[in-house]
């Protein structure tokens, strides 16, 4: 196994929540793991990328090649399109469709989603009403994991012990809301591969 990805976004959307739950699942498996992270602005609001390598076999380098990425997990639109030269040709996209305005000439949003469409396989994923429906709309990040989660290789009850492994310390209401989170997600995502066959 081999599993090469990138975690993007912007502060405060949780990007290294997400590859701290991945982590977790990948050394339950007793797979090799490898992750750096790229910090934009210290604020909110600045971008934040996560290299994460997963991989039965050593692992040498932490930084992941251009294209060789198998999947980019985007929990911001334009951000997905930031790291396009690192997709390896069969990789694919998920990316949630909620945009972060957060500079002045922030592009058309129609248009960043149309060039996702263009770029290579996608999954587009309107995250922030699933997190809603989950119990609490900071939960996009795991909606997102959810629906990334067919394209990671782990079974989806690893990452949901993962999961709770992670929040078990706030909580089982905590715990339960990110599991829902989680599983829509993963619903979304399954929903659209059954739409495309």
């Amino acid at each position: 196994m081999n599993k090469n990805i990138i975690i993007a976004g912007v502060g405060g959307q949780g990007i290294l929540t997400i590859a701290a739950i991945i982590d977790l699942a990948a050394m339950e498996l007793g797979l090799h793991v490898k992750q750096a992270e790229v910090h934009g602005m210290s604020q909110r609001g600045g971008a934040v990328e996560s290299h994460l390598r997963l991989s039965s076999r050593e692992i040498f380098s932490d930084l992941i090649p251009k294209g060789k990425a198998d999947l980019i997990l985007s929990i911001e639109p334009m951000e997905a399109l930031r790291y396009l030269p690192f997709l390896a040709p069969d990789g694919v996209i998920v990316a949630a469709t909620e945009a972060i305005e957060n500079i002045e000439n922030y592009p058309d949003k129609e248009k960043v989603l149309e060039t996702i469409r263009q770029s290579a396989q996608h999954l587009l994923v309107e995250a922030e009403p699933l997190a809603r429906e989950a119990g609490n709309a900071r939960a996009g990040n795991v909606v997102m994991l959810g629906a990334a989660s067919p394209y990671l290789d782990i079974s989806a009850e690893q990452l949901e012990a993962a999961i709770a492994r992670f929040f078990g310390r706030k909580g089982e209401e905590v715990v339960e809301m990110n599991l829902n989170a989680f599983r829509l997600g993963r619903a979304r995502a399954t929903k659209e591969d059954e739409t495309n066959q």
